[in-house]
């Protein structure tokens, strides 16, 4: 079974020119793990507010009754992709920011997914 720790790891392995990754508790948007490549992107403030994100999307899906659940978010930026890819249970999210002109969409899903699948199952 993957740690946060672990998965961070992993993908900071196979994409070393990600703006940021961290696994994100939703409940307090805390990163239980992270790895940031740009040292002025703030981590901890970006998982805060993208919890927010999260925490309004499930709003809006609970309040219009869809039996739907969330499987990513994608927020594009003029020259950056924001993923988040939340768990099953809705407990914790996965956050990747990268610069689109380094990592296309698919290539960051790809990766993002392969090393997260144990954790956020």
């Amino acid at each position: 079974m993957s740690t946060p720790k672990n998965a961070i790891k992993n993908i900071v392995d196979e994409l070393p020119t990600l703006l940021a990754v961290a696994v994100v508790e939703t409940e307090t948007g805390m990163p239980l793990a992270s790895h940031v490549n740009v040292s002025e992107f703030d981590i901890e403030t970006a998982a805060a507010y993208n919890t927010e994100v999260v925490k309004a999307k499930l709003k809006a899906i609970n309040a219009l009754k869809l039996n739907q659940t969330i499987q990513d978010i994608l927020l594009t930026l003029t020259d950056q992709l924001h993923l988040l890819k939340l768990s099953a249970d809705g407990k914790m999210f996965v956050y990747l920011a990268v610069n689109s002109r380094d990592t296309n969409l698919a290539q960051a899903r790809q990766i993002m997914k392969a090393h997260t699948a144990d954790l956020i199952k």
